[in-house]
């Protein structure tokens, strides 16, 4: 996160219920462990971000 926060306005962190793990940037789903059944890999999830 430290790599991003010159360009992040803001971030909001909404606790959910049922394993819900979801990631969007810009309001675009960039990650969602209710369709993969995984947490994201760290380095891919901010690789995927910065691109």
């Amino acid at each position: 996160m430290t790599g991003f926060k010159t360009r992040m306005k803001n971030l909001t962190l909404v606790p959910s219920k049922g394993g819900c793990f979801e990631v969007t940037a810009d309001g675009e789903l960039v990650y969602s462990k209710l369709k993969t059944g995984l947490f994201p890999d760290e380095g891919a999830l901010v690789d995927r971000l910065a691109g």
